[in-house]
């Protein structure tokens, strides 16, 4: 997905100073409405449409979507409908030079308030809606186009359901979260994850109101942060396109409001690959409160790429302040910094010296979090690192010697720790209620690009500083996952294949392990999958029941329970509630002494398993390898125990 905004919204008439204007906001793609040589973007000539392709070649900007009313009208006459067939005509001219398949439409659909919401109740309905824009349709498929039709004049429900009864897998959703949000507060105040999962699945394009935004006009809100992550892990692949509609009560004018939706779009914007769906879409539990509010816990946050989201995430968390941000990048340190209002810096060494730091967070790649954490550490700092915890056992081992030799707290930030699934199964397995478990399974399948493996030097995939390729970066979680409710297994061996990336490690792999007790485990895990969207698993089988829980792929995502001879989606087991991330945990272990839910030895354990799994299909043929023989061999003693 690419943040985009339509241009007629500017309200400049000279098409030409508005791209410059865009291109300067440092825009990539722009959507095309009206006010386009002073016409909507249909009724352009053949010359006028080379022309305005050639602006855009000149400012290096693409066309993201062009923005129609094709079949804005409720049910109309021939005559009518037959006007809507000359714009689409139009529509396909600008497409074919302008290089842009994607086009924003609608139905035919614009009920009165009355009728709002039957399209997906009435058969007749929705016939008679098919049957009026079915040559559109038939149009439009013989051009090639892409259409997305928007919640606007009817519910995003109504959308959904025509597109089940057109059946273009091409096809999707152009959804406007904030007439959602406006429109259907009570719906989003009971199921808004849920919401929020469904029309982000759906979606080809994304439309951003100023009243969802600003806040002398805002009547809706939008939790931009989620609804974006959520649309990056669904896989969305259109443009997020600000349409301001600035509201008469503000103060701004046409182009200061789209500014500003387009600066809060990209103050909100992932800046790491898609993850677990559900995770994007949740919010943070802001009625949580922590004793130590008025004393909160300072942070620096070392590391911005996926650094900037926790940064973003530490702002919210109860007890926790972030002091300052750091990362190589001058502009993009500048950029998270100014956007947080804190202090940046290109170096670690001043927070070092900052007495409010008290916790170093790094979140560099992962063959560079030791140093840093070993700094920190002598200098007085409590540390956190991201997963996985380093490219090598050894360096993991030289990490914790430094945080027991100065009596600072280490953490590593497995994320699922604090996920209410994970603890649930981990403390099932404890209890006994699967009785004697047999075997797990984990599989983890993704999509990364060519770019993913370029950014910043081209780092992921390599042994130095990834540690690895899909299982050290993506299948980390799931690793974890499995230690947590199983404990380390004995031996472990493994099969590793680069069939489709250019790069160092595996972009395939498959392992097993075996624990002393007999229970066997299979982890699987690509980055070559053709879905855009995290596509995890987990499922466990013992003598008296079963556990699965899946996220994101093709499947309806869930949890699911099997005991006492029937599935059920309520857990068996009840967990109190903890901390709501890594930082949470951190500054409740330095204010009360509260227990680390993964300290430096807990976060090895992942690291070792990785380094056995490597070793077997590097250097012994897949053949089985001890994880005793692994940790001597790192020179870990018997930190790492096998279960």
């Amino acid at each position: 997905m690419y943040p985009s905004i339509f241009t007629d919204e500017l309200c400049i008439d000279d098409i030409s100073l508005t791209l410059k204007t865009l291109a300067g906001w440092g825009l990539k793609a722009v959507d095309f409405r009206n006010r386009v040589f002073g016409k909507p973007i249909d009724s352009l000539t053949d010359d006028e449409l080379k022309t305005l392709r050639s602006m855009l070649d000149d400012l290096g900007l693409k066309t993201g979507c062009l923005q129609s009313s094709l079949a804005k009208v409720h049910l109309p006459d021939a005559e009518r409908r037959k006007l809507e067939g000359e714009k689409l005509e139009g529509l396909i001219r600008a497409a074919d030079v302008l290089d842009c398949r994607l086009i924003r439409a609608f139905n035919y659909w614009q009920p009165d308030k009355d009728l709002r919401g039957s399209l997906t109740v009435d058969s007749k309905h929705m016939e008679q809606v098919l049957d009026y824009f079915s040559p559109l349709a038939k149009r439009a498929k013989q051009a090639g186009l892409v259409l997305g039709f928007e919640n606007c004049g009817q519910d995003s429900d109504e959308v959904l359901a025509l597109l089940d009864a057109l059946d273009e897998p091409t096809w999707g959703f152009a959804w406007d979260p904030h007439d959602d949000y406006f429109m259907h507060p009570e719906t989003y105040a009971k199921n808004e994850v849920e919401c929020i999962i469904k029309y982000a699945k759906r979606a080809n394009m994304v439309h951003v109101k100023a009243a969802s935004i600003i806040d002398d006009c805002r009547n809706a809100d939008v939790p931009w942060d989620r609804v974006l992550a959520t649309c990056a892990a669904a896989g969305l692949k259109g443009p997020v396109s600000v349409e301001t509609h600035k509201p008469a009560q503000c103060a701004m004018t046409p182009e200061e409001a789209s500014h500003a939706c387009v600066k809060h779009l990209q103050n909100n914007w992932p800046s790491v690959a898609p993850g677990d769906i559900r995770e994007a879409a949740k919010p943070m539990n802001n009625k949580i409160k922590r004793d130590w509010e008025s004393d909160p816990v300072g942070f620096v946050v070392v590391g911005l790429g996926m650094g900037r989201n926790r940064a973003k995430s530490l702002v919210k968390t109860p007890g926790c302040k972030l002091i300052g941000v750091c990362d190589l990048k001058e502009d993009l340190a500048k950029q998270v910094g100014e956007e947080l209002g804190v202090p940046y810096t290109t170096e670690l060494t001043p927070w070092l010296s900052n007495d409010a730091v008290e916790v170093v967070f790094v979140l560099t790649p992962t063959g560079q979090h030791g140093d840093p954490i070993i700094d920190a550490l002598r200098a007085g700092k409590h540390a956190m690192t991201t997963k996985p915890m380093e490219a090598t056992l050894a360096k993991c081992q030289e990490m914790i010697d430094v945080a027991d030799a100065t009596g600072k707290l280490l953490a590593v930030d497995f994320e699922k720790r604090y996920s209410p699934e994970a603890r649930q199964l981990e403390k099932a397995v404890k209890q006994g209620l699967f009785g004697k478990v047999h075997y797990a399974s984990a599989h983890l399948r993704i999509k990364r690009t060519k770019e993913y493996f370029d950014v910043n030097g081209g780092w992921h995939g390599t042994w130095e500083l990834d540690g690895g390729g899909t299982f050290s970066n993506q299948c980390i979680h799931l690793i974890d996952e499995l230690i947590c409710a199983l404990g380390m297994p004995q031996q472990v061996r493994a099969t590793l294949h680069t069939l489709k990336h250019d790069i160092e490690a595996e972009d395939l792999g498959m392992g097993e392990w075996k624990y002393a007790n007999g229970t066997v485990v299979r982890v699987f895990s690509t980055t070559f999958w053709p879905g855009s969207a995290w596509d995890s698993q987990i499922e466990l089988c013992g003598d008296d029941g079963a556990f699965l829980t899946s996220e994101g792929g093709p499947f309806e995502s869930g949890t699911r329970w099997y005991l006492n001879d029937a599935w059920s989606d309520k857990a068996p087991v009840t967990i109190e509630d903890t901390w709501v991330n890594s930082a949470d945990n951190m500054a409740a272990a330095i204010r009360t002494g509260a227990p680390l839910a993964c300290d430096g030895r807990g976060g090895m354990l992942s690291r070792a398993i990785l380094e056995a799994m490597y070793d077997s299909a590097r250097f012994n043929e897949g053949k089985w390898v001890n994880i005793a023989d692994v940790i001597a061999k790192a020179g870990v003693g018997e930190l790492v125990t096998a279960s």
